[in-house]
C-alpha cells in the first residue's frame, strides 16, 4: 500500500512539474503588442488567425502563417488574385470596412488582425472573441508596410521571419532597379499611377504603398499635387483634364469590368491618344486589386514582377 501511495505521489509530482513547465513555457512565449487602443497580450503560437485587412493577410502568409478567415479585396468577390493560391480555401468574413462579426465568431479565432480604420467600438467587440491587433501605424509613409509586417509578425510569434522577408523584398527591388536604370534614361522614368473608374481616372497618391514600390525600383512617381494630404487618390478627372496625368509612364489599373469598359471607351478619345505614355506605348495595364488596393511583402514582390515585365526588351 505504501508503495502504491508513493507511486501516486510521484505521478502527481510529475504531472504538476509538467504543468509548471508548460505554464512557464507559455509565459515565456507571451508577447505584449502596442496597438492603437492600448497594449494587447498574445500567448503562444496562434493557430486560428482571422485577418480583416488585406495587408494583414499578406503579412501573415509571408511569415508562414495560414489564416482561416479574410475579407474580400476592394471591388472583388474574393481575396486578391495575386494571393488567392497562397490563401487557399479561406473563409470570407466580410469586405473592407464591412466585417461580418457573426462570421468571425463562427471561426472561433485565437487572434484577429484588423485594419487601422477599425473603430474603438468594433475593437472592443472583436476583442471579446480573441486578442485583436489594430496597429498604430500611420498610412501613406514609405515604411508603413514594413512597420505593419513587424507588428503583425510579433503578434503571430514570427518576428524574426519579418526581418528576413523585408530583406528579401529589398534584394528583389534592387535587382529590378538595376534593370530599370539600364532600360530607361533617367529623365524618362517619371510615372503616374492611375486607377480608372467608370466616372473617370483617379490619380493615386505618390505616398501610396505601390508608389513606394515603384520608387524603390527606380521610377519617379508623380501625383501632380492632385491628391490631398492623407488621401489615397485624387478626385476623378474629366477626359479634358487627362493632361494632368501626362507622365512618360502610366501604370493604369482597373478593378472590375465596368472600369475596363470605361477605359476602352476613353482610349478612343483624342485627349487620351495625345498622352506621352500612349504615344510611346508606355501605358501599362495592371491589376487594380494588386496595384491600388493591396499592401504587404507578397504584394511588393508581385508588383516588382509586373514592373520587370513592363520594361523594354534589351538587345
Amino acid at each position: 500500500m505504501q508503495r502504491a501511495f508513493v507511486h501516486r505521489i510521484s505521478q502527481g509530482l510529475v504531472t504538476a512539474l509538467a504543468m509548471f513547465i508548460g505554464s512557464q513555457a507559455a509565459l515565456a512565449d507571451t508577447r505584449t503588442i502596442n496597438t492603437l487602443y492600448g497594449e494587447v497580450t498574445v500567448e503562444g503560437q496562434p493557430e486560428r488567425v482571422v485577418t480583416l485587412y488585406e495587408g494583414a493577410l499578406d503579412s501573415a502568409i509571408a511569415v508562414g502563417v495560414q489564416p482561416i478567415g479574410a475579407v474580400i479585396t476592394r471591388g472583388g468577390q474574393h481575396v486578391a488574385g495575386y494571393i488567392q493560391e497562397a490563401a487557399g480555401d479561406i473563409a470570407i468574413v466580410g469586405a473592407p470596412a464591412e466585417t461580418n462579426f457573426e462570421a468571425v465568431l463562427a471561426l472561433q479565432p485565437d487572434l484577429i488582425l484588423a485594419t487601422r480604420q477599425t473603430s474603438k467600438e468594433q475593437f472592443e467587440l472583436l476583442s471579446q472573441m480573441a486578442p485583436t491587433i489594430v496597429l498604430d501605424v500611420p498610412l501613406f509613409q514609405q515604411d508603413s508596410w514594413q512597420r505593419e509586417l513587424k507588428g503583425f509578425a510579433r503578434a503571430l510569434g514570427r518576428e524574426d521571419r519579418a526581418d528576413e522577408v523585408i530583406e528579401e523584398v529589398a534584394q528583389r527591388a534592387a535587382e529590378v532597379r538595376e534593370k530599370v536604370i539600364a532600360a530607361i534614361p533617367e529623365d524618362q522614368r517619371d510615372t503616374a499611377l492611375v486607377r480608372w473608374m467608370p466616372q473617370g481616372p483617379l490619380v493615386m497618391s505618390e505616398n501610396l504603398f505601390t508608389a513606394t514600390v515603384l520608387a524603390s525600383a527606380g521610377f519617379e512617381v508623380e501625383d501632380s499635387d492632385l491628391v490631398k494630404e492623407g488621401r489615397p487618390h485624387s478626385q476623378p478627372l474629366s477626359l479634358e483634364n487627362l493632361s494632368l496625368m501626362d507622365q512618360s509612364w502610366v501604370f493604369l489599373a482597373t478593378l472590375n469590368e465596368d472600369g475596363r469598359e470605361a477605359l476602352e471607351a476613353a482610349r478612343q478619345s483624342p485627349a487620351f491618344q495625345r498622352l506621352k505614355a500612349n504615344v510611346n506605348n508606355q501605358v501599362i495595364p495592371v491589376d487594380g486589386h494588386l496595384w491600388t488596393s493591396a499592401s504587404g511583402p507578397l504584394a511588393a514582390m508581385a508588383i516588382l514582377d509586373d514592373i520587370e515585365d513592363a520594361l523594354p526588351q534589351q538587345p
